[in-house]
């Protein structure tokens, strides 16, 4: 299975992600996180995959994440609580996101994408 490539295609971090998987030769599948934000059957699955807190899936420098006051809200709000909003809007998620059967990346270092070769 191809890697899940999500990605918003304004985001510097994610063009240079791009850029990477490209000079890299790793084929993947392309998925506009906006348009087609992650559902939470994906994000249940993809949390624990991924070996990361469910906080390091927060967008914490976005606008729309600033603007809710999530910073503030969050703690207060149980696990299915946030991942429900996470699931309402793309721009809350943090990006890029690579899913492969055995792993999810999140946000992109190079290092840590070496394993996708």
């Amino acid at each position: 299975m191809k890697p899940l490539f999500l990605q918003y295609p304004a985001c510097s971090t994610c063009q240079k992600a791009k850029k990477w998987l490209t000079e890299n030769n790793i084929e993947y599948v392309n998925r506009l996180i906006v348009e087609d934000n992650p559902t939470v059957e994906e994000l249940k699955e993809w949390i624990p995959k991924s070996g990361l807190p469910l906080k390091k899936f927060f967008n914490t420098s976005g606008l729309v994440y600033k603007e809710l006051k999530l910073s503030e809200k969050l703690p207060n709000m149980s696990e299915e609580e946030q991942i429900a909003l996470l699931a309402t809007n793309g721009k809350l998620v943090k990006r890029p996101l690579v899913v492969t059967n055995s792993s999810v990346l999140v946000g992109f270092k190079p290092e840590e994408w070496t394993k996708l070769k």
